[in-house]
């Protein structure tokens, strides 16, 4: 009967807690929508490349408030939010602006496990966009400052029973120099509803003092090895140990202090590729005086990308030392519900998915981070990944003189130290994520600066992958590849006899469907036509047109764009996903010719 009772109690508290929640607008939205329970918000381990087995999710429905920036905690919030979700979008259940001259407070109450006692709690956020300061029982014990990037704080010495977390933001999206991607107060065009406040996951667990922190894990398939970085709080005398494991069984195994580069052989690797994802597992633990104190789950996989001349001297990307064309689409990643936050971790790997299935290889991410798991998901599928650096700066730090000829201006110095702060903690986040292989720090001319230096810093901090130094921007002969873009139809109107040359955006067939738009002023592509058959038939022929061009010398092409977004209407499916705008089988077959002209 007890049981019974603490069951009807716990399905009453859910019911209320759904009645008090729900959708806010009257936009589109996708089919995941009606999946989101405000009791049950992004259940899945957030962090798959370092995962332990116990921890708290705190999603769900938190205070909010929104006051003049530098005005204390209020002491009357004005509703609930639901956590994750950005207080613009439709699944916060608020959708209200916040805007520059204004901060944001969330606030809710979280009690410790009974049997985490004299344990050390970590709590752990995702990604917050953009200044974060964290509160425990009103005690402010910690600040980050980066909108992409996930970061955590031991709690430990501000706990009681029942304690309170208060989180104050402030996001002045395109009034600040900070990098925002496509995020503006006023979205039109290209510009999207900005995003405000936690938009990933919020999490706490239980840790020994001495506990991992990080994971680098970097293959080298001529070698047969895999060099691993272990990151700790600990001892100088606590060890470190790797186990390798493929199908259950311990392949390779290797001890060392943290800090240090680890080797671990691996004879006859299955090599990770588009075509076979392969995936090792790897248990890291930490050992005291010869106990275990903290464990976590990883895994990697062997693979490379460098790039090499072909039989006819041209520059080309390879894949495991071997020639492969990178084609993909450009993936905004927004949607109409969630907008930085997809509404559930199925919506997030769809349109992996569904990238593969139209017979793609590669994905741009552009000018925006994932959360973890989206990382996780292509390297399960299978899908390459190119990187942006999510612009910013368009402007508002900008000094006067100019520099390098009067070519270029020259951001501040503050604003220069979060650019690099910033891109290194996004480069921390995929580092050991196999699927990622090119990273993109500039789009375009959109606060390009110092090219050379940023390029040359990218690739020393990561030997291991291409650096792209500008898609489509104001081209310097650095990095690993010259980008080119060009609409509607692919083009190559400069070549580069030194590096890789790239096709990094083209496209844009636009399809507009009644009742899947986001709104009904101006909707546009860079071509419009009427049907599903019109489309297919422009993007086959523009497929035609870029195999000659991959004769030529492309050895990538980025197609804009995976789906509709806000006002764009240029994508292969509509915003809210419902609609696929092609033929998929003839994309399919278009895309994989495209692919294996490379190979001839």
């Amino acid at each position: 009967m007890k049981n019974l009772t603490v069951l009807f109690c716990a399905l009453a508290t859910a019911i209320n807690v759904q009645a008090q929640w729900k959708p806010a607008g009257d936009k589109i939205r996708t089919p995941w929508a009606e999946q989101v329970n405000p009791t049950h918000v992004l259940p899945e381990y957030p962090r798959p490349l370092i995962e332990r087995s116990e921890w708290r999710n705190l999603n769900g429905l938190w205070e909010y408030a929104i006051v003049p920036q530098g005005a204390a905690e209020p002491a009357n919030f004005e509703g609930q939010i639901l956590v994750p979700f950005a207080i613009e979008s439709s699944l916060s259940g608020v959708q209200k602006e916040v805007g520059e001259a204004n901060e944001l407070w969330y606030k809710r109450e979280f009690n410790i496990p009974a049997n985490w006692k004299n344990k050390h709690i970590k709590l752990n956020f995702g990604a917050v966009d953009w200044r974060a300061d964290v509160f425990i029982n009103d005690v402010l014990i910690g600040s980050h400052q980066g909108g992409y990037t996930p970061f955590s704080f031991d709690i430990t010495p501000f706990l009681r029973g029942q304690n309170k977390l208060a989180v104050r933001v402030w996001d002045p999206t395109n009034k600040g120099y900070q990098p925002r991607g496509k995020q503006v107060i006023e979205p039109e065009g290209i510009w999207y509803t900005s995003v405000t406040g936690i938009w990933q996951t919020v999490w706490i667990e239980p840790v020994a003092a001495n506990h991992i922190t990080a994971v680098k894990a970097i293959p080298c398939i001529d070698k047969n090895l895999v060099y691993v970085t272990v990151s700790t709080v600990c001892q100088t005398t606590d060890i470190v140990e790797v186990r390798l494991i493929d199908k259950g069984k311990v392949i390779a195994s290797a001890k060392g202090v943290a800090g240090k580069e680890l080797r671990l052989p691996v004879p006859e690797p299955t090599l990770w590729s588009p075509d076979n994802p392969y995936l090792y597992d790897m248990k890291i633990s930490l050992s005291s005086s010869g106990n275990v104190i903290d464990e976590v789950k990883s895994y990697t996989a062997l693979r490379k990308i460098s790039t090499q001349r072909d039989a006819n001297g041209l520059m080309r990307m390879q894949l495991n030392n071997k020639d492969l064309f990178h084609y993909g689409p450009l993936d905004q990643g927004w949607w109409p519900d969630g907008l930085y936050t997809a509404p559930t971790d199925e919506a997030l790997a769809f349109d992996i998915k569904k990238t593969k299935e139209w017979g793609f290889n590669m994905i741009r991410k552009h000018v925006k981070v994932e959360p973890a798991r989206w990382y996780y998901h292509c390297d399960r599928e299978g899908i390459l990944v190119w990187q942006d650096m999510p612009s910013g700066d368009l402007g508002n730090s900008w000094q006067a003189e100019t520099y390098n000829g009067g070519t270029d201006k020259k951001r501040s110095s503050e604003s220069v130290d979060n650019y690099y702060r910033e891109w290194r903690e996004i480069m921390d986040l995929c580092i050991s994520n196999p699927s990622v292989v090119v990273w993109v720090p500039f789009n375009e001319g959109w606060g390009q600066f110092d090219t050379g230096k940023v390029a040359e810093w990218t690739k020393s901090y990561d030997p291991s992958r291409l650096v792209n130094p500008a898609s489509g921007g104001n081209h310097r002969p650095v990095g690993d590849m010259l980008d080119l873009h060009n609409y509607p139809n692919p083009k190559m109107y400069l070549f580069d006899a030194e590096r890789v040359n790239v096709l990094g955006e083209y496209g844009g067939i636009g399809l507009p469907l009644e009742e899947h738009l986001w709104w009904q002023k101006r909707n546009w592509g860079y071509i419009q036509f009427k049907n599903a058959d019109e489309v297919t038939a422009q993007y086959v022929k523009y497929a035609q047109e870029l195999k000659e061009l991959v004769r030529r010398g492309f050895s990538a092409a980025v197609y804009t764009q995976t789906t509709d977004v806000e006002g764009e209407v240029n994508g292969l499916m509509t915003y809210d996903r419902k609609r696929v705008k092609i033929n998929e089988a003839a994309v399919s077959r278009a895309n994989r010719e495209v692919i294996g002209e490379s190979g001839k």
